[in-house]
């Protein structure tokens, strides 16, 4: 079946058949988008268009239509891979109630280093293209996103126990930014195995948190 491309123009056209169209493009977009995850996976960070086209069973001509230049693609799969790959792990172990501030510690750290493990195509495509000039960093959105969601949680806890919270975000992002360059610098050096690496890094996270916060232990 032939891909009817273009916007139409027709004058007078429904609202319900421009909307129909629109999101026929959006639906089309996210399938094209998605075969550049799955390309990243097989061909590795430095995936050519073909990859993307050979991914969606499709040929270049037709990303071309929806994207109008390989950095465009380059962009958009960037942001599927931080905003709905990597921060959806992230935030999800942050949200879940553990049995101490320890555990959740943790496991949100377990998760990072775990995507670096399981997804290393993925990984080194997204801090590849991190902070590239001109254009909106992924990568850099995700950690905000994790600082933040962990400052609040700092934030509650000190707030519970009467006492001064303007030291959560300094903490939350002195965490994130330590497990995330140590994490990454691992990637390549893999001087010890991904367990290990999550207990090095949380008992150095844990001994200075353990010392501000209240309510550490089990509650």
């Amino acid at each position: 079946m032939q891909e009817v491309v273009g916007t139409p123009q027709t004058p007078g056209m429904s609202d319900g058949r421009r909307s129909r169209w629109t999101e026929h493009r959006r639906a089309r977009k996210e399938e094209l988008v998605a075969a550049g995850v799955e390309a990243v996976r097989l061909a590795g960070p430095d995936f050519a268009v073909e990859d993307v086209a050979r991914a969606a069973g499709v040929s270049k001509t037709v990303i071309y239509r929806y994207f109008s230049e390989k950095e465009e693609l380059v962009d958009a799969v960037v942001e599927q891979v931080a905003t709905a790959v990597l921060l959806p792990r992230l935030l999800g172990e942050l949200a879940i109630e553990r049995e101490d501030d320890l555990q959740r510690l943790r496991s949100v750290i377990a998760a990072f280093v775990q995507f670096v493990e399981d997804e290393p195509a993925l990984y080194a495509f997204a801090y590849a293209h991190a902070g590239r000039s001109g254009r909106a960093d992924a990568v850099a959105g995700t950690e905000l996103a994790v600082a933040e969601a962990l400052a609040g949680l700092m934030r509650d806890r000190l707030a519970e126990a009467g006492r001064p919270t303007e030291g959560a975000a300094t903490w939350a992002y002195g965490v994130v930014g330590m497990v995330q360059l140590s994490a990454h610098w691992w990637s390549g050096a893999r001087t010890v195995p991904a367990a290990q690496l999550v207990d090095q890094l949380t008992a150095l996270a844990w001994g200075g948190l353990s010392t501000l916060l209240p309510y550490g232990g089990p509650r």
